[in-house]
């Protein structure tokens, strides 16, 4: 505040209140403190005269600066002193203590993680609330991780299209074709694809099985195609005759990374070829799905190639390619691919004496199970997760509830991603296989893949 004008000081000698603080230039703040013209006493006389009670001294009229203030409600006598915030009410339940504090603190980084539009007044809700926190986590990893593995795909060919010829030699001969590497370019675009030409005395492939592949939305263990070599585009061909286009230039077959691990079988590749038989069983699902049988299934028309966006070394992926001998299937042979899975499964194993860890146990175990309970490859895909990731045997026959394993494991593998994504590791494909297991997963469909290899 500022100080008394000049004069000020010899005219409040004069003034009755004199005693009294001598409040100036308070502005519209003056007209709180002050009692109205109304009330206000004009004469010294009036002060001993007026039957009513004197008004309090000025100072303490400060309390009504508060009326000016968004308040709930005015503070009692006994809440009154000065420079503090009025008490809580004393009548309030605890409960409703806690769900105003929470909904306060929900406000915060807490709406971020989704958590405000649950109750967290329980630690069940607490617990309903950071599952489903994590389970949309998952869902999220999952659908990048996959928009990173299959992203850059090839479009169709088009006419304005050209082409160019990398090598006169095959980079991969499987059981019924010849792959030749390729470069597409339009403009400033390129592609490296894979020219698919069928070995001299193959068998002619099934047209409703080839129509199929070109009709089928792009699958990750499925070969892909964006067209034909357009005749004349490449004078110097090593063969005669159409070539289709494959999106993915493979880098080996199944049988000759066989022929690769040899020694090593079973016991340091098991992990391996679990996760080569599980991409395996997801593209004969799609093919079940679509009311499709594969009528031989052999390693050497199995294709392996790198995974797209990961940089460090990891398993390959595998892409199911020899789609002319795919034909319609009956009805009611949802599991007609089991015996041919249980054959080719013993043949990834070799016929060495398996090893004692729990992959290779679990997969001797669904090699006897496949020609017995003959499962769909669906069933037999969730069978291999539980073997991969869990939940293993010690939980089947126990009457443990699945669930809380489940809940347990999502939250232990975005702890595990994170971490090891802020030490800068790029995830790979065996993170999405997880996430994409983990995601789905239910605790009805973990009781039925631990029932098929253990039962």
């Amino acid at each position: 505040m500022s100080g008394p004008e000049p004069g000020a000081e010899s005219l409040a000698s004069d003034l009755p209140w004199s005693a009294q603080p001598i409040y100036s230039n308070l502005g519209e703040v003056r007209a709180h403190l002050l009692p109205s013209k109304a009330c206000r006493p004009r004469t010294p006389r009036s002060l001993s005269s007026d039957p009513q009670p004197p008004p309090p001294p000025l100072p303490k009229k400060t309390l009504a600066r508060t009326q000016s203030l968004p308040t709930r409600r005015a503070p009692g006598p006994s809440s009154a002193r000065a420079g503090q915030p009025p008490r809580l009410p004393l009548h309030r339940s605890p409960s409703e203590d806690v769900s105003r504090a929470t909904g306060l603190t929900l406000d915060g980084p807490s709406a971020a993680l989704g958590l405000s539009t649950h109750p967290l007044n329980s630690p069940e809700a607490v617990q309903d609330a950071l599952a489903a926190r994590q389970l949309d986590a998952l869902r999220d990893i999952h659908a990048r991780l996959q928009a990173r593995l299959m992203g850059g795909r090839p479009g169709p060919c088009l006419p304005g299209h050209s082409f160019r010829l990398l090598d006169s030699l095959p980079c991969v001969e499987s059981g019924e074709a010849l792959y030749y590497r390729v470069v597409r370019v339009d403009g400033v675009a390129w592609h490296v694809l894979a020219a698919k030409v069928p070995k001299p005395g193959a068998t002619v492939p099934h047209p409703w099985g080839v129509e199929l592949q070109a009709s089928l939305p792009p699958h990750f263990n499925l070969q892909g195609l964006c067209g034909l070599v357009p005749e004349g585009a490449l004078p110097l061909a090593p063969w005669r005759g159409p070539a289709v286009l494959a999106s993915e230039v493979p880098e080996r077959t199944v049988a000759q990374w066989l022929a690769e691990v040899g020694a090593q079988r079973p016991a340091e590749s098991a992990w391996e070829v679990a996760l080569l038989f599980l991409q395996l069983s997801a593209a004969l699902e799609r093919l079940e799905a679509q009311g499709a049988t594969l009528l031989e299934l052999r390693p050497e028309n199995l294709l392996l190639v790198a995974p797209r966006g990961c940089g460090a070394p990891g398993p390959p992926r595998l892409l199911l390619a020899d789609f002319g001998c795919v034909c319609q299937r009956s009805q009611g042979s949802l599991g007609a691919h089991a015996l041919q899975m249980g054959r080719l499964l013993r043949t990834l194993l070799g016929p060495a004496t398996p090893s004692a860890t729990p992959v290779a146990v679990g997969l001797e175990r669904l090699v006897a199970q496949l020609p017995r309970r003959r499962p769909s490859a669906a069933q037999t895909r969730g069978a291999l997760q539980t073997l991969l990731w869990g939940p293993g045997l010690e939980l089947r026959g126990r009457g443990a509830p699945l669930g809380p394993w489940l809940r347990v494991r999502r939250a232990l593998l975005v702890v595990h991603l994170a971490e090891r994504a802020a030490g800068g590791e790029v995830p790979g494909l065996e993170d999405w296989l997880c996430c994409e297991y983990l995601a789905e997963a239910t605790e009805a469909s973990l009781g039925r893949a631990l029932e098929l290899l253990w039962d």
